[in-house]
């Protein structure tokens, strides 16, 4: 099973650069790419197979977003870049999945990587999938991973329909930014699953600590790092978009850019705050089972206390001596147990004193 936390790209080895791979069995299912083609005053939708149905878009005067569901095709990949002046080198980081979050302006265009991320209500873990931007000066792609219903963008699509809020009155920079920001937002929906998560555990940890538990604590710090490889890298991201690094992004943009950064920083500290709980549930695994066997031990060694003077009387008197003139006497075995309840009631009563019971 691979790994979540490592990406094995050995398949690359000694290809030349700007080699798109072959995703093998992959290559078989098409690629869906949605067209969204709007101004201020109308909008165009469309889902394409096609690349030649996208040219007529690469000039147009209007916003253009096009989304690419599906990076496993080369060939779908290199026309659409070769279309829209797209360096083989990031074709090659698009069709790469595991990439690291990162921004890297080429002029004409930017190109930006960051990573959505899932809950598996099957699996009961967040999974990351690698989100591709090319944002030019009228013009958005985004490649997303994989071909799965429904994502995201959902309401960013829904504000360009109902042309809600600025959308359609600003340019490609702006809807960069929505994306952008609809994906840092979601990040707080799995976090808050995670705490949920993380909550339960921790009662779980000190009424009830099980073997079992012992596994979930690994696992959750097992996803705590992938989650933070994921996001942490983002802050770099946003912070150079908010700084206005690449000059495709206007001054008008990056008081809302500033917003995303906040957001981010936000879900960076949430994440490390988990993090450290979740360390600290080893600890306090470690403590509730020591606890159990202190108090099962305690109890043992009462019980042994109890029975040492009693078994030191029945040795004295499982000697086979002839002579043992208590062994003669009449009233000698009531006489004995006698003594022997007294010497367990008086150390029972003794040990309550002392509140070690």
């Amino acid at each position: 099973m691979p790994s979540k936390l490592f990406t094995m790209r050995s398949k690359k080895a000694g290809l030349p650069p700007g080699t798109l791979p072959a995703n093998g069995s992959e290559t078989h299912r098409g690629v869906d790419i949605a067209i969204f083609d709007y101004d201020e005053k109308s909008v165009t939708e469309k889902t394409v197979r096609k690349i030649d149905e996208c040219i007529k878009f690469r000039d147009s005067p209007t916003v253009t977003w096009l989304n690419v569901d599906g990076v496993h095709d080369a060939s779908v990949v290199g026309k659409l870049g070769e279309c829209f002046g797209v360096h083989p080198l990031v074709l090659e980081d698009i069709m790469t999945l595991g990439q690291r979050p990162k921004l890297e302006d080429f002029g004409e265009y930017v190109y930006i990587v960051l990573n959505m991320l899932r809950y598996s209500t099957a699996t009961k873990e967040a999974k990351a999938e690698q989100v591709s931007f090319i944002v030019g000066n009228r013009f958005a792609i985004t490649f997303q991973e994989e071909q799965q219903p429904g994502d995201v963008f959902e309401p960013v699509r829904e504000r360009i329909k109902a042309d809600k809020g600025l959308i359609r009155k600003m340019g490609a920079d702006y809807l960069a930014y929505a994306l952008m920001d609809i994906i840092v937002d979601n990040y707080f929906i799995i976090l808050e699953k995670l705490g949920e998560k993380i909550e339960f555990l921790e009662d779980e940890l000190v009424t009830r600590p099980t073997p079992e538990t012992l596994q979930i604590i690994h696992h959750l710090k097992r996803e705590m790092i992938y989650l933070r490889k994921a996001v942490w890298p983002l802050r770099e991201v946003i912070g150079s978009l908010e700084r206005g690094e690449p000059p495709l992004v206007k001054e008008t943009i990056r008081v809302y850019l500033r917003d995303v950064y906040d957001h981010t920083i936000q879900v960076i500290d949430t994440i490390e705050t988990f993090r450290d709980m979740v360390s600290g549930m080893l600890d306090i695994y470690l403590s509730s089972i020591s606890n159990r066997l202190n108090a099962v031990m305690k109890v043992l060694t009462i019980i042994a206390t109890i029975f040492m003077p009693l078994t030191f009387l029945a040795g004295i008197y499982g000697m086979n001596f002839k002579y043992m003139p208590e062994l003669e006497w009449r009233w000698s075995y009531p006489v004995v147990w006698l003594i022997m309840v007294g010497i367990g009631v008086s150390m029972l009563l003794y040990f309550r004193k002392k509140k070690w019971l």
